[in-house]
């Protein structure tokens, strides 16, 4: 994959004083690491290395830091096209905002205090849209200095809405600044950006609980937290409007409105809110203590579930898992869809007029990683709603079409870089496990009179090998679900081997791509899962694979 200049966008730092704390450090706190991971939320913390999403891509995927004692200057100064354009640049928008960087003038004894205080409650200096049209001119100065068609945004929290207001509104805008004397149209978010990926962004707003506090945010918004709230997102994600116009009720905060193709787009989604600050208390539990799960995603886009916080020692810029999902999703050879289809219209209650919901728990793995890339589940507040498909509901992170997406490297790639033998016959594998639990509500409350908690109605795993074929533009794939593999999984590659002649014949195939460089395939679930009412004899697993870097079929 091209290895564009990637610009890292910060989040909310809140009042003055949180700005001027911010500001000191050089990288906005993406070189941050880790050193605590949590097993399933229970227990004691165990200890787990994280290096931190900057110095990893250094490692793995040789980017440079180029700082030179001021990254913006540095730039400025080089001559054009000679700056390497595998490189990684922080966006400061904060700086201008901060006060350490000038000499305060002198105060009274009342002026000091009074000053504090405003320190705590305001941030002078800083406007969203000012700071999106900050990030188009560094995108148009790395463009020029690197010689690199594009760059690629990776943000975290506000600052993909950064990002998406120079996306939405400060591209499709005219260049009016006349003391530079530029003027005209400027370029479109598509010809400047490759790839966008945010660690929980609000992209829907942040909602709280309690309705007055969601009146004070839109309201008053201290320290310019009103850019937070829903409706006044209209005013900086739409081309000729002013930031607190009255939205139109068409507008939805979560649509891209076509500045980016959505396949470009990946949102990691933090689930546990128990490890993040007081906020928690007044966003409730299904958020990661500040973001709600459902307001943390650009609809039609990837998306991959993770149990951390929103920031802090368990936060998701500072994960093994934010990084796996980022890393893959810039530069993984295949892209891999998995969407459930068929389900049967089954009645609402079970012969009572009690109302029954089907759930699903999720988890996506892939081989060689000490975590999950994904997981939906019920103890983390995001289940999969799978009697929902039946309504036809529009795009949500609940929806089970599609029910999983991930990018897969190429490990005879990966072999070839780091000149290292190529493990397993070159083939990725990935497995997806599904527990479906069936619910029932009396009188509009749950009825445990017949219920075992945390057993499941059906479980099971798919495992999945993809490699490239003899003619590296074809694939060759193989599925097979653990209950039906005799023996340790780890024994078969491809997984196919470990199933009987007829299955085996069934679960594997070998083709090349189409003009699209996509090969799609379907799965049958088990006999098992067949029985639940929910799936029936037609429901079955939809697979796409995509080949990111498909070329001419070779003659």
């Amino acid at each position: 994959m091209q290895h564009y200049p990637i610009i890292y966008i910060r989040g909310y730092a809140g009042a003055t004083a949180g700005v001027d704390a911010q500001v000191d450090d050089p990288f906005y706190g993406f070189n941050e690491g880790a050193t605590h991971i949590r097993v399933n939320g229970d227990g004691d913390p165990r200890f787990y290395q994280f290096e931190g999403p900057m110095l990893r891509l250094l490692i793995d995927e040789d980017y440079q830091l180029l700082v030179r004692g001021d990254q913006s200057a540095y730039l400025q100064r080089a001559q054009d096209g000679t700056v390497a354009s595998n490189s990684i640049w922080v966006y400061r928008f904060y700086d201008r905002a901060a006060t350490t960087f000038a000499t305060l003038p002198r105060q009274n004894i009342l002026r000091k205090i009074l000053s504090t205080i405003r320190r705590q409650v305001t941030v002078d200096g800083f406007d969203i849209e000012d700071a999106a049209l900050g990030l188009y001119d560094l995108i148009a100065l790395v463009r020029l200095k690197t010689n690199a068609e594009k760059v690629i945004l990776v943000a975290h929290s506000m600052g993909g809405l950064v990002a998406r207001c120079m996306m939405q509104k400060i591209c499709r805008e005219r260049e009016t600044r006349k003391h530079t004397g530029r003027t005209g149209p400027r370029i479109e978010a598509r010809n400047l950006v490759d790839k966008f990926f945010t660690y929980g962004t609000p992209h829907g707003g942040i909602v709280f609980d309690a309705g007055p506090i969601n009146w004070f945010e839109e309201a008053v918004g201290p320290a310019g937290s009103d850019v937070f709230a829903p409706a006044k997102m209209y005013g900086y994600l739409t081309p000729g409007v002013k930031f607190g116009a009255k939205p139109k009720k068409s507008f939805d905060p979560k649509d891209l409105a076509d500045s980016l193709d959505t396949d470009n787009v990946f949102c990691l989604i933090g689930t546990n809110a128990k490890d993040y600050g007081i906020a928690r208390s007044i966003v409730g539990p299904r958020s990661d203590g500040l973001v709600r799960i459902d307001n943390a995603y650009i609809r039609k886009a990837h998306r991959a579930f993770v149990y951390r916080s929103h920031s802090g020692r368990y936060g998701e810029v500072n994960s093994e898992e934010g990084y796996q999902s980022l890393r893959r999703f810039l530069f993984g050879r295949w892209g891999i869809r998995i969407g459930l289809e068929g389900l049967p219209r089954v009645p609402v209650d079970n012969g009572t007029g009690d109302r029954v919901a089907w759930q699903a728990d999720m988890r996506l793995t892939i081989r060689g990683l000490p975590v999950m890339l994904t997981e939906q589940r019920a103890d983390h507040y995001c289940p999969i709603q799978l009697d929902q498909e039946m309504t036809k509901l529009q795009d949500s992170p609940d929806h089970p079409v599609p029910l999983v997406g991930t990018f897969l490297m190429d490990p005879v790639a990966l072999a070839r870089e780091n000149d290292t033998q190529v493990a397993h016959g070159g083939l990725a594998r990935y497995s997806l496990t599904l527990r479906v639990a069936k619910l029932v509500e009396k009188d509009h409350l749950f009825d445990f009179r017949n219920h075992l908690e945390q057993v499941f109605d059906w479980a099971d795993t798919l495992i999945v090998d993809v490699k490239s074929d003899a003619t590296g533009n074809g694939l060759a794939a193989y599925a097979a679900w653990s209950s039906e593999v005799g023996g340790e999984l780890d024994r078969f590659d491809p997984i196919a081997r470990g199933l009987d002649n007829a299955a085996r014949r069934d679960r594997q195939a070998s083709t090349l791509l189409d003009g699209a460089g996509t090969w799609k395939f379907t799965i049958p679930l088990p006999d098992k899962g067949r029985q639940l009412p929910i799936f029936g004899e037609t429901a079955h697993l939809v697979v796409d694979v995509t080949d990111r870097e498909f070329g001419p079929i070779p003659v």
